[in-house]
Protein backbone atom coordinates (compact mmCIF):
# COMPACT_ATOMS: atom_id res chain seq x y z
CA UNK A 1 0.00 0.00 0.00
CA UNK A 2 1.61 3.32 -0.71
CA UNK A 3 1.76 6.40 1.48
CA UNK A 4 -0.31 9.37 0.27
CA UNK A 5 1.61 12.30 0.89
CA UNK A 6 0.88 15.66 1.60
CA UNK A 7 1.63 16.70 -2.09
CA UNK A 8 -0.63 14.01 -3.32
CA UNK A 9 -3.17 15.44 -1.43
CA UNK A 10 -2.99 19.67 -2.33
CA UNK A 11 -2.25 18.99 -6.05
CA UNK A 12 -4.61 16.26 -6.05
CA UNK A 13 -5.07 12.51 -7.22
CA UNK A 14 -8.39 11.65 -8.83
CA UNK A 15 -10.83 9.53 -6.80
CA UNK A 16 -10.02 6.55 -8.73
CA UNK A 17 -6.11 7.12 -8.11
CA UNK A 18 -6.72 7.63 -4.68
CA UNK A 19 -8.90 4.33 -4.27
CA UNK A 20 -5.87 2.45 -5.70
CA UNK A 21 -3.59 4.36 -3.59
CA UNK A 22 -5.19 2.91 -0.31
CA UNK A 23 -6.34 -0.78 -2.15
CA UNK A 24 -10.45 0.82 -0.85
CA UNK A 25 -13.11 1.71 -2.77
CA UNK A 26 -14.65 5.12 -2.18
CA UNK A 27 -18.64 3.71 -2.39
CA UNK A 28 -19.80 6.97 -3.24
CA UNK A 29 -16.77 8.26 -5.10
CA UNK A 30 -19.30 9.49 -7.71
CA UNK A 31 -20.51 12.14 -5.81
CA UNK A 32 -17.26 13.86 -5.24
CA UNK A 33 -18.14 17.62 -6.30
CA UNK A 34 -15.95 19.01 -9.16
CA UNK A 35 -13.09 20.88 -7.28
CA UNK A 36 -12.98 19.12 -4.59
CA UNK A 37 -10.23 16.14 -3.23
CA UNK A 38 -10.65 13.45 -1.33
CA UNK A 39 -9.02 14.34 2.16
CA UNK A 40 -6.96 11.82 4.80
CA UNK A 41 -6.82 14.79 7.91
CA UNK A 42 -6.41 17.80 8.42
CA UNK A 43 -3.05 16.73 10.01
CA UNK A 44 -2.41 15.62 6.52
CA UNK A 45 -2.30 19.33 5.09
CA UNK A 46 -1.24 21.17 8.23
CA UNK A 47 1.47 23.61 8.02
CA UNK A 48 1.75 23.81 11.94
CA UNK A 49 5.20 23.90 13.39
CA UNK A 50 6.39 21.45 15.88
CA UNK A 51 6.45 22.63 18.97
CA UNK A 52 4.63 22.78 22.43
CA UNK A 53 3.19 25.09 24.97
CA UNK A 54 3.15 24.67 28.69
CA UNK A 55 -0.25 24.31 29.88
CA UNK A 56 -1.57 23.48 26.59
CA UNK A 57 -0.67 20.39 25.65
CA UNK A 58 -2.09 18.95 22.40
CA UNK A 59 -2.40 22.37 20.58
CA UNK A 60 -0.81 22.96 17.22
CA UNK A 61 1.74 25.98 17.15
CA UNK A 62 1.42 27.88 13.69
CA UNK A 63 3.95 30.84 14.62
CA UNK A 64 5.77 31.85 17.71
CA UNK A 65 6.73 35.65 17.54
CA UNK A 66 3.95 35.91 18.36
CA UNK A 67 2.58 33.08 19.68
CA UNK A 68 -0.37 31.55 18.11
CA UNK A 69 -1.83 28.07 18.36
CA UNK A 70 -5.07 25.95 17.45
CA UNK A 71 -7.24 23.30 19.31
CA UNK A 72 -7.22 20.02 17.09
CA UNK A 73 -11.00 19.32 16.39
CA UNK A 74 -10.63 16.14 18.83
CA UNK A 75 -9.43 18.54 21.61
CA UNK A 76 -12.69 20.59 21.38
CA UNK A 77 -15.02 18.01 22.32
CA UNK A 78 -15.53 19.45 25.64
CA UNK A 79 -19.03 20.66 26.61
CA UNK A 80 -16.87 23.67 27.81
CA UNK A 81 -13.49 24.28 26.70
CA UNK A 82 -10.88 23.93 29.31
CA UNK A 83 -7.89 26.74 29.83
CA UNK A 84 -5.62 23.67 28.79
CA UNK A 85 -7.14 23.34 25.05
CA UNK A 86 -8.12 26.98 24.19
CA UNK A 87 -6.67 28.25 21.61
CA UNK A 88 -3.94 31.21 21.75
CA UNK A 89 -3.88 34.47 19.29
CA UNK A 90 -1.50 36.74 20.05
CA UNK A 91 -0.41 40.07 18.10
CA UNK A 92 2.54 41.42 20.34
CA UNK A 93 4.57 39.36 23.00
CA UNK A 94 3.07 37.62 26.46
CA UNK A 95 3.22 39.28 29.33
CA UNK A 96 4.18 38.43 32.80
CA UNK A 97 2.76 39.72 36.23
CA UNK A 98 3.88 39.27 39.47
CA UNK A 99 1.42 38.57 42.35
CA UNK A 100 1.66 42.74 43.24
CA UNK A 101 1.16 43.64 39.34
CA UNK A 102 -2.20 41.60 39.62
CA UNK A 103 -2.94 43.46 42.94
CA UNK A 104 -2.43 46.73 41.96
CA UNK A 105 -4.23 46.11 38.74
CA UNK A 106 -6.15 49.13 36.95
CA UNK A 107 -8.38 49.24 34.80
CA UNK A 108 -9.48 53.00 33.39
CA UNK A 109 -12.61 53.78 31.50
CA UNK A 110 -12.25 57.12 29.85
CA UNK A 111 -13.23 59.00 26.97
CA UNK A 112 -16.67 60.32 26.14
CA UNK A 113 -17.57 59.68 29.78
CA UNK A 114 -19.17 62.19 32.69
CA UNK A 115 -16.94 60.33 35.20
CA UNK A 116 -13.93 58.37 34.06
CA UNK A 117 -12.82 55.44 35.87
CA UNK A 118 -10.12 53.86 37.70
CA UNK A 119 -10.84 50.58 38.89
CA UNK A 120 -9.38 47.72 40.50
CA UNK A 121 -10.57 43.89 39.99
CA UNK A 122 -11.74 43.81 43.59
CA UNK A 123 -14.06 47.16 42.80
CA UNK A 124 -15.28 44.87 39.61
CA UNK A 125 -15.77 42.03 41.93
CA UNK A 126 -17.55 44.25 44.89
CA UNK A 127 -19.17 47.09 43.37
CA UNK A 128 -21.01 45.36 40.49
CA UNK A 129 -23.67 42.40 39.70
CA UNK A 130 -21.37 39.64 38.75
CA UNK A 131 -22.69 37.25 35.54
CA UNK A 132 -21.42 33.46 34.90
CA UNK A 133 -22.00 33.08 31.24
CA UNK A 134 -20.55 30.37 28.19
CA UNK A 135 -19.32 32.34 25.56
CA UNK A 136 -17.66 31.82 22.33
CA UNK A 137 -14.74 33.49 21.03
CA UNK A 138 -13.24 32.60 17.74
CA UNK A 139 -10.52 33.78 15.54
CA UNK A 140 -11.56 36.46 12.56
CA UNK A 141 -9.17 33.82 10.48
CA UNK A 142 -10.67 30.77 11.36
CA UNK A 143 -10.67 28.69 8.05
CA UNK A 144 -8.00 30.52 6.34
CA UNK A 145 -6.12 27.51 5.64
CA UNK A 146 -8.37 27.19 2.91
CA UNK A 147 -8.54 30.00 1.20
CA UNK A 148 -7.78 29.95 -2.50
CA UNK A 149 -5.93 31.65 -3.58
CA UNK A 150 -4.02 31.51 -0.33
CA UNK A 151 -4.23 34.28 2.08
CA UNK A 152 -1.82 35.86 4.26
CA UNK A 153 -1.79 35.51 8.20
CA UNK A 154 -2.03 32.48 10.56
CA UNK A 155 -3.64 29.27 8.33
CA UNK A 156 -5.76 28.44 10.92
CA UNK A 157 -7.93 25.61 10.40
CA UNK A 158 -10.93 24.43 12.35
CA UNK A 159 -9.36 25.15 15.98
CA UNK A 160 -9.40 29.11 16.73
CA UNK A 161 -12.95 28.16 18.40
CA UNK A 162 -13.10 28.15 22.43
CA UNK A 163 -16.89 28.44 24.49
CA UNK A 164 -15.74 28.61 28.10
CA UNK A 165 -17.84 29.72 30.81
CA UNK A 166 -16.69 33.04 31.74
CA UNK A 167 -17.28 35.15 34.82
CA UNK A 168 -17.38 38.66 35.16
CA UNK A 169 -19.40 42.19 34.72
CA UNK A 170 -21.21 43.80 32.22
CA UNK A 171 -19.78 46.14 30.65
CA UNK A 172 -23.20 48.09 30.19
CA UNK A 173 -23.10 48.12 34.07
CA UNK A 174 -19.29 49.48 34.08
CA UNK A 175 -20.61 52.41 31.49
CA UNK A 176 -23.53 53.36 33.24
CA UNK A 177 -21.24 53.99 35.95
CA UNK A 178 -19.09 56.42 34.25
CA UNK A 179 -21.89 57.71 32.12
CA UNK A 180 -21.88 57.77 28.57
CA UNK A 181 -22.25 61.22 27.47
CA UNK A 182 -24.39 61.72 23.56
CA UNK A 183 -21.47 61.81 21.37
CA UNK A 184 -20.09 57.98 22.59
CA UNK A 185 -20.39 55.81 19.63
CA UNK A 186 -17.60 53.19 19.84
CA UNK A 187 -15.20 51.76 22.34
CA UNK A 188 -11.61 51.50 22.18
CA UNK A 189 -9.62 48.70 23.98
CA UNK A 190 -6.20 48.37 25.17
CA UNK A 191 -4.43 45.48 27.02
CA UNK A 192 -0.54 45.09 28.74
CA UNK A 193 0.93 42.99 26.23
CA UNK A 194 3.79 44.25 24.96
CA UNK A 195 4.99 45.03 21.25
CA UNK A 196 6.98 42.57 19.09
CA UNK A 197 9.61 45.25 18.95
CA UNK A 198 9.53 45.67 22.55
CA UNK A 199 9.09 49.54 22.41
CA UNK A 200 7.01 50.78 24.70
CA UNK A 201 5.89 53.63 23.41
CA UNK A 202 4.23 50.91 20.72
CA UNK A 203 0.74 48.77 21.08
CA UNK A 204 0.24 45.75 19.64
CA UNK A 205 -3.82 45.67 18.89
CA UNK A 206 -6.29 47.98 20.17
CA UNK A 207 -9.45 47.47 18.67
CA UNK A 208 -13.37 48.24 19.61
CA UNK A 209 -16.24 47.69 19.02
CA UNK A 210 -19.78 50.06 18.57
CA UNK A 211 -21.71 51.36 21.62
CA UNK A 212 -24.88 49.10 21.02
CA UNK A 213 -22.57 45.89 21.28
CA UNK A 214 -20.72 46.84 24.28
CA UNK A 215 -24.00 47.57 25.76
CA UNK A 216 -25.11 44.28 24.95
CA UNK A 217 -26.06 41.80 27.94
CA UNK A 218 -23.70 39.21 27.22
CA UNK A 219 -20.43 41.79 26.38
CA UNK A 220 -18.72 41.40 29.63
CA UNK A 221 -14.85 42.57 31.34
CA UNK A 222 -14.24 38.60 32.53
CA UNK A 223 -11.98 38.15 35.68
CA UNK A 224 -12.96 34.11 36.04
CA UNK A 225 -12.94 31.88 33.54
CA UNK A 226 -14.35 27.96 34.18
CA UNK A 227 -14.77 28.97 38.31
CA UNK A 228 -10.80 29.75 38.22
CA UNK A 229 -8.53 32.50 37.33
CA UNK A 230 -8.20 33.62 33.53
CA UNK A 231 -4.97 31.05 32.29
CA UNK A 232 -2.60 33.70 31.60
CA UNK A 233 -2.54 33.35 27.56
CA UNK A 234 -5.87 34.17 27.30
CA UNK A 235 -5.51 37.12 28.96
CA UNK A 236 -5.37 37.09 32.58
CA UNK A 237 -6.07 38.69 35.14
CA UNK A 238 -9.07 40.86 32.97
CA UNK A 239 -10.36 40.72 29.34
CA UNK A 240 -13.07 42.02 26.82
CA UNK A 241 -15.38 39.12 25.80
CA UNK A 242 -17.31 40.06 22.88
CA UNK A 243 -18.93 37.00 22.19
CA UNK A 244 -20.07 36.13 18.30
CA UNK A 245 -17.80 38.79 16.78
CA UNK A 246 -13.90 38.46 16.17
CA UNK A 247 -11.90 37.59 18.69
CA UNK A 248 -9.93 40.72 18.43
CA UNK A 249 -12.26 42.54 19.72
CA UNK A 250 -12.24 40.52 22.92
CA UNK A 251 -9.18 42.44 24.37
CA UNK A 252 -6.41 40.59 26.77
CA UNK A 253 -5.37 41.86 29.83
CA UNK A 254 -7.25 45.03 29.71
CA UNK A 255 -6.09 48.35 31.23
CA UNK A 256 -8.24 50.74 29.54
CA UNK A 257 -11.53 51.20 27.84
CA UNK A 258 -11.59 54.38 25.65
CA UNK A 259 -15.03 55.29 24.36
CA UNK A 260 -14.83 57.57 21.30
CA UNK A 261 -16.77 59.86 20.09
CA UNK A 262 -15.92 57.97 16.22
CA UNK A 263 -14.87 54.52 14.79
CA UNK A 264 -11.93 53.34 16.63
CA UNK A 265 -8.45 54.12 14.79
CA UNK A 266 -6.39 51.78 16.89
CA UNK A 267 -4.00 49.46 15.50
CA UNK A 268 -5.31 46.34 13.90
CA UNK A 269 -8.32 48.60 13.88
CA UNK A 270 -7.65 50.76 10.19
CA UNK A 271 -6.60 49.37 6.94
CA UNK A 272 -7.82 45.78 6.04
CA UNK A 273 -7.29 43.86 9.37
CA UNK A 274 -10.25 42.66 10.09
CA UNK A 275 -12.16 43.80 7.45
CA UNK A 276 -13.72 42.36 4.30
CA UNK A 277 -14.73 43.72 0.98
CA UNK A 278 -18.20 45.40 1.02
CA UNK A 279 -18.82 43.89 -2.37
CA UNK A 280 -17.92 40.04 -3.70
CA UNK A 281 -14.27 40.26 -5.61
CA UNK A 282 -12.25 38.20 -7.27
CA UNK A 283 -10.24 36.10 -5.84
CA UNK A 284 -6.64 37.23 -6.01
CA UNK A 285 -7.44 41.09 -6.37
CA UNK A 286 -6.34 44.24 -4.87
CA UNK A 287 -9.13 46.00 -2.55
CA UNK A 288 -8.86 48.92 -1.82
CA UNK A 289 -8.69 50.02 1.89
CA UNK A 290 -11.84 52.40 1.16
CA UNK A 291 -13.56 48.93 -0.40
CA UNK A 292 -13.22 47.32 3.39
CA UNK A 293 -15.32 47.43 5.74
CA UNK A 294 -15.14 45.92 9.52
CA UNK A 295 -16.16 42.03 10.23
CA UNK A 296 -18.77 42.03 13.22
CA UNK A 297 -20.84 39.07 13.67
CA UNK A 298 -19.39 35.87 13.11
CA UNK A 299 -20.69 33.52 10.28
CA UNK A 300 -22.86 30.50 10.62
CA UNK A 301 -20.02 27.05 11.58
CA UNK A 302 -19.79 23.64 13.05
CA UNK A 303 -16.88 21.25 14.16
CA UNK A 304 -16.88 17.85 14.17
CA UNK A 305 -14.86 16.70 17.80
CA UNK A 306 -15.85 13.07 17.56
CA UNK A 307 -14.70 10.34 16.08
CA UNK A 308 -11.18 11.62 15.34
CA UNK A 309 -10.49 11.68 11.40
CA UNK A 310 -9.34 8.70 10.10
CA UNK A 311 -10.54 6.47 12.15
CA UNK A 312 -11.50 2.89 11.37
CA UNK A 313 -15.31 1.53 12.05
CA UNK A 314 -17.07 -1.51 10.83
CA UNK A 315 -19.34 -1.38 8.25
CA UNK A 316 -22.92 -1.58 9.04
CA UNK A 317 -22.51 -1.07 12.80
CA UNK A 318 -23.33 2.00 14.01
CA UNK A 319 -21.21 4.78 15.66
CA UNK A 320 -21.41 8.08 17.41
CA UNK A 321 -20.48 11.70 15.62
CA UNK A 322 -20.76 14.41 17.58
CA UNK A 323 -19.66 18.10 17.68
CA UNK A 324 -20.84 21.83 18.09
CA UNK A 325 -22.34 24.15 16.18
CA UNK A 326 -22.33 28.07 16.60
CA UNK A 327 -23.56 31.69 14.91
CA UNK A 328 -22.13 34.62 15.73
CA UNK A 329 -24.70 37.15 16.99
CA UNK A 330 -27.18 34.27 15.66
CA UNK A 331 -28.20 31.11 16.90
CA UNK A 332 -28.10 27.69 14.96
CA UNK A 333 -31.46 25.93 14.08
CA UNK A 334 -30.15 22.99 11.95
CA UNK A 335 -27.14 20.48 11.68
CA UNK A 336 -26.91 17.97 9.06
CA UNK A 337 -24.46 15.77 8.39
CA UNK A 338 -23.43 13.54 4.78
CA UNK A 339 -21.76 10.50 4.26
CA UNK A 340 -22.28 11.00 0.35
CA UNK A 341 -20.00 14.04 -0.51
CA UNK A 342 -23.02 16.02 0.24
CA UNK A 343 -25.54 13.96 -2.16
CA UNK A 344 -27.77 13.64 0.70
CA UNK A 345 -28.07 15.17 3.95
CA UNK A 346 -29.18 13.50 7.71
CA UNK A 347 -30.34 15.93 9.95
CA UNK A 348 -29.19 15.70 13.52
CA UNK A 349 -30.16 16.15 17.35
CA UNK A 350 -29.12 20.16 17.96
CA UNK A 351 -29.25 21.46 21.53
CA UNK A 352 -30.25 24.84 22.61
CA UNK A 353 -27.80 26.70 23.51
CA UNK A 354 -26.98 26.58 27.48
CA UNK A 355 -27.06 30.80 27.19
CA UNK A 356 -26.83 32.96 24.15
CA UNK A 357 -23.73 33.28 22.42
CA UNK A 358 -22.79 29.33 24.16
CA UNK A 359 -22.23 27.15 20.97
CA UNK A 360 -25.13 24.23 20.69
CA UNK A 361 -23.96 20.26 20.68
CA UNK A 362 -25.31 18.31 17.95
CA UNK A 363 -24.75 14.20 17.61
CA UNK A 364 -25.76 11.31 16.14
CA UNK A 365 -25.06 7.92 15.40
CA UNK A 366 -24.06 6.89 11.84
CA UNK A 367 -23.45 3.59 9.68
CA UNK A 368 -21.29 3.53 6.83
CA UNK A 369 -23.02 1.03 4.50
CA UNK A 370 -19.73 -1.10 3.34
CA UNK A 371 -16.07 -1.42 3.26
CA UNK A 372 -14.22 1.45 1.94
CA UNK A 373 -12.88 5.05 2.36
CA UNK A 374 -15.75 7.67 3.49
CA UNK A 375 -15.97 10.87 4.89
CA UNK A 376 -18.80 12.88 7.19
CA UNK A 377 -19.47 16.42 6.27
CA UNK A 378 -21.25 18.62 9.24
CA UNK A 379 -23.16 21.52 7.85
CA UNK A 380 -25.33 23.83 10.28
CA UNK A 381 -27.79 26.38 9.23
CA UNK A 382 -28.70 29.41 11.24
CA UNK A 383 -32.04 30.82 12.26
CA UNK A 384 -31.99 33.53 9.59
CA UNK A 385 -31.65 30.11 7.42
CA UNK A 386 -28.29 30.74 5.93
CA UNK A 387 -26.30 27.31 5.78
CA UNK A 388 -22.63 26.65 5.61
CA UNK A 389 -21.01 26.27 1.88
CA UNK A 390 -19.34 23.21 0.89
CA UNK A 391 -16.13 25.17 -0.57
CA UNK A 392 -14.84 28.82 0.44
CA UNK A 393 -17.72 31.30 0.73
CA UNK A 394 -16.56 33.93 -0.99
CA UNK A 395 -12.26 34.92 -1.25
CA UNK A 396 -10.94 38.56 0.51
CA UNK A 397 -7.22 39.30 0.76
CA UNK A 398 -7.04 38.58 4.36
CA UNK A 399 -8.71 35.30 4.73
CA UNK A 400 -11.34 36.00 6.95
CA UNK A 401 -14.81 34.58 7.71
CA UNK A 402 -14.22 31.02 5.49
CA UNK A 403 -16.89 29.13 7.35
CA UNK A 404 -16.74 26.10 5.09
CA UNK A 405 -17.78 22.50 6.50
CA UNK A 406 -15.86 20.77 8.16
CA UNK A 407 -14.91 17.22 6.86
CA UNK A 408 -13.15 14.48 8.41
CA UNK A 409 -11.90 10.81 6.84
CA UNK A 410 -13.16 7.06 8.03
CA UNK A 411 -12.34 3.97 6.76
CA UNK A 412 -14.82 1.35 6.91
CA UNK A 413 -12.87 -1.92 6.68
Amino acid sequence: MRTINRRDIMTGTGAAAFSAAFGLPIPFGRHLPDGLKPILSPEAVAQALDGSIDGKPGLSVLSDRPLNAETPPQLLDEAVTSGKHMFVRNNGLTPTFSDADIANWRLVIDGEVETPLDLSIDDLRNDFDPVTLQLQIECGGNGRRFMTPAARGNQWSFGAISCAEWTGVRLADVLARAGLKETAVYTGHYGADPHLSGDPEKTPISRGIPIEKALEPHTIIAFAMNGGDIPLLNGHPLRVIAPGWPGSCSQKWLTRIWVRDQVHDGPKMTGQSYRVPRFPVAPGVEVADEDMKIIESMPVRSVITAPVTASRVAPGEPFEVRGHAWAGDRSVKAMDVSIDFGATWQQVSLDAPVNRYAWQHWRTDLTLPEAGYFEIWARATDDAGVMQPATQPGWNPRGYLNNLQHRIAMFAV
